[in-house]
């Protein structure tokens, strides 16, 4: 008996072991492959932000009640996927102008773009750039894959066979960071 206890040991150390090897093999293909996914999503997710997404403030003026006039905003509807917990210091286009506000968002056409705000305390105006999905991924996270998601999931915008392989594939994202 004590020798079957020790094979079955055995195997099932074997098992634990493989089944590690193959999870380190598929998340690696995933990291390799998670800014296809996220193009892919933000093109699914696109469809509906004219619909759902809200308009974002352009340029502005602001009196000395906080008040907001004159304003202006982007022709496109867009959806927030992230924020920047640390803004850059200064804006690309005009190093004098600081960045009080910086969002990661997905616009109509399914471009991912980030915003930056500046509040000089008269003018609040933004500045937009497109991001990559690498650069988007590397500044923002998979918290805006997450966003997407959710939004396919709220909106119904993909069958549940591929809901369900996107929430295993994200949980599984999501176990490798905690660790």
């Amino acid at each position: 008996m004590d020798e079957i206890v020790e094979q079955g040991f055995y195997l099932l150390r074997n098992l634990v072991s493989k089944t590690k090897e193959e999870q380190e093999a598929a998340a690696a293909e995933i990291e390799k492959e998670n800014a296809k996914l996220l193009s892919m999503m933000a093109h699914t997710v696109g469809e509906i932000v004219a619909e759902v997404g809200q308009e974002f403030l352009l340029k502005a003026k602001m009196d000395t009640k906080g008040e907001l006039y004159d304003q202006k905003y982007y022709a496109e509807k867009m959806i927030i996927l992230g924020k920047s917990a640390d803004p850059v210091s200064f804006r690309p286009d005009n190093p004098t102008k600081k960045v009080d506000q910086q969002f990661c968002v997905l616009t109509e056409k399914g471009e991912i773009m980030e915003l930056m705000f500046s509040n000089d305390g008269f003018i609040i105006d933004t500045y937009a750039s497109k991001l990559t999905e690498e650069d988007a991924l590397a500044f923002y996270g998979y918290d805006i894959i997450y966003m997407l998601y959710s939004a396919m999931r709220d909106y119904a915008l993909a069958q549940q066979d591929v809901l369900d392989a996107l929430n295993l594939t994200l949980g599984f994202i999501q176990r490798k960071n905690e660790q």
